[in-house]
């Protein structure tokens, strides 16, 4: 936390409640004077009011900021960019696996034993691909403490890089199936490494926005692959399939030649004992070369005050940082929460697009346009989420926006069980078409919610030491309900049909509630404040509260108790 300097001062007046007036506490912080204060003085009411979750973040970003259009600025994007390509892989492989299974030659080939496009084939062919995630995360964490955040990125994208070649070049079952279990490995190692990598280069006040955008990226890969595919499917040779396939490893091949150019984790560095390396990332790229800018000021005090030099990062085989303290746990508690229902709340029907069409009465073109139409509009929620990302609750967010979940996929079951009744005779093709609708809006709900915050929340709620760790738990947690997901899924709804659909409706049901009562505020904090919110009593209450902060015309900060 940055340097507090207590000095009782004497009243100026009778009445307590003034600004200046009595027992008043003077906070100091390079650049802006912050005064604590009862209520706010005639002379100040038309000041600028703000509310704050944390008064010296709110005094740093008044008076210091980053230059947004400057050659610094510029290198960090060109990070954040490097991450967004690490998800693009996951992207493009989930939009892209739901177009080739609907493909004839990818289903004489592959799926010779499935009746249709759905069953116990497709789930192993899906499914083999979170279990190499799981076997990634277990080794991409100490990876990337041990290493830097650089080395996570490009060993996982040299490793997709390899598994799309196995798989596009497969002639076999077997074949297929090995080179999606190397590519999702891949994936997950350049996943952990990624958002990691973002959170912490990030300036404090674009954090959200620029790790929000790092996993956007799965709509930034998913729509290439839903276009791509959209235009093979008219081929009736295995190219349709393959040629999608190849493709995947070109967001992988970006970030294998260029991420050593850009500079390491500062936190990284620091921990490693490379303070000079990480201040003077501080002031280069954050505080626009100024070594006095508050921002910069603040992040330093905090570095060496809240970054251990000798933490867990430093034992790749120990794991118990992330549950050793209460502080600890409830850090991995939301980070657990993320993972399970970020792959819980219905979301996994995506990768079965096609066939949801399909039971409500569309042909195999307008499958694949809708497949194509639905993705931009989940990716366009998703970047609209984004902008929000860096003032926006993020439990308003999930509770809102799971509740909304539930209640669109309901309408969906409702609109497919009356389109089922039918049986092919005295079709309404407008229910059909109100079927796919609020499927679509349910798309778009969770894109909004979910996508941004699946990597932000994590990374946020994690300390420095145990950040890679908790991501690479994250990942696990994800891998495992992904599993359920993709196996479950097909074989569930192939003999189900809509009913399965009721699962989630439930299931979102159940989810609101706990982000309710459990879900911390993380938004308006510095990635080190956080460790007094996760180590009040009661961290929920204490993440909501709110203090008012008046900007003066000097740049000081006046807080107003309340």
């Amino acid at each position: 936390m940055s340097q507090v300097e207590h000095s009782p001062t004497t009243s100026r007046a009778s009445d307590p409640d003034k600004i200046g007036t009595e027992n008043r506490d003077e906070e100091y912080i390079p650049g802006p004077l912050m005064k604590h204060v009862q209520a706010i003085d005639k002379d100040f009411e038309n000041a600028e009011i703000k509310e704050a979750r944390n008064a010296a973040f709110a005094a740093a970003v008044a008076s210091g900021g980053t230059d947004p259009l400057s050659k610094a600025a510029f290198v960090i994007y060109a990070c954040a960019a490097a991450a967004f390509m690490c998800s693009c892989g996951n992207g493009y492989d989930g939009s892209l696996m739901t177009a080739i299974n609907g493909m004839p030659p990818y289903q004489n080939r592959f799926n010779q034993g499935d009746s249709g496009n759905l069953g116990v084939s497709t789930g192993i062919i899906f499914s083999i691909y979170t279990i190499g995630q799981m076997a990634g995360s277990l080794w991409a964490g100490p990876l990337c403490d041990r290493f830097g955040r650089r080395a996570g990125m490009f060993i996982g994208c040299l490793m997709v890089m390899i598994g799309s070649a196995i798989i596009s070049s497969s002639m076999h079952r077997g074949q297929f199936i090995g080179g999606r279990f190397v590519l999702g490995m891949g994936i997950a190692v350049a996943t952990i490494g990624a958002p990691t990598y973002t959170v912490e280069i990030a300036p404090p006040h674009w954090r959200g926005r620029l790790t929000s955008l790092y996993n956007t990226g799965w709509n930034g890969g998913a729509i290439p692959a839903a276009a791509i595919t959209l235009g093979t499917s008219r081929m009736t040779s295995d190219w349709s399939w393959r040629i999608p396939l190849i493709i995947q490893a070109f967001p992988a091949t970006l970030v294998v030649l260029t991420v050593w150019f850009l500079p390491e984790s500062p936190r990284w560095q620091y921990m490693h004992g490379h303070e000079k390396t990480a201040f003077d990332f501080l002031i280069k790229y954050h505080g626009n070369g100024d070594p006095n800018n508050p921002i910069v000021q603040l992040e330093i005090a905090e570095f060496r005050d809240n970054i251990k030099l000798n933490g867990s990062d430093k034992r790749w085989w120990d794991f118990k940082a992330l549950v050793k303290t209460r502080n600890a746990r409830w850090r991995a508690l939301m980070v657990f929460l993320m993972g399970f229902f970020g792959q819980m709340s219905g979301n996994g029907l995506g990768y079965f697009n096609l066939s949801i069409y399909e039971a409500l009465g569309f042909d195999t073109q307008m499958q694949f346009n809708m497949n194509l139409i639905g993705t931009c509009c989940s990716a366009a929620a998703a970047w609209f989420a984004v902008t929000l990302e860096d003032r926006m609750p993020r439990r308003k967010v999930l509770v809102w926006g799971t509740l909304c979940c539930s209640v669109l996929l309901a309408v969906n079951a409702g609109f497919s069980a009356l389109w089922a009744s039918y049986d092919g005779q005295d079709e309404n093709l407008n229910v059909g078409r109100a079927g796919a609708a609020f499927f679509f809006l349910f798309s778009v709900v969770y894109a909004f919610t979910y996508t941004p915050l699946q990597s932000l929340y994590p990374a946020e709620c994690l300390e420095t030491t145990t950040r890679a760790k908790g991501v690479s738990m994250k990942i696990f947690v994800i891998s495992c309900t992904s599993f359920i997901n993709l196996f479950c899924t097909p074989i569930a709804y192939g003999r189900i049909g809509w009913k399965y659909i009721l699962v989630f409706v439930f299931w979102d049901a159940f989810e609101t509630v706990i982000w309710y009562f459990f879900c911390v505020e993380t938004v308006g904090f510095t990635l080190e404040e956080l460790d007094d919110i996760f180590s009040a009593p009661n961290p929920v209450k204490a993440s909501k509260q709110k203090k008012k902060v008046v900007v003066k015309e000097t740049g000081d900060v006046l807080v107003v108790e309340q």
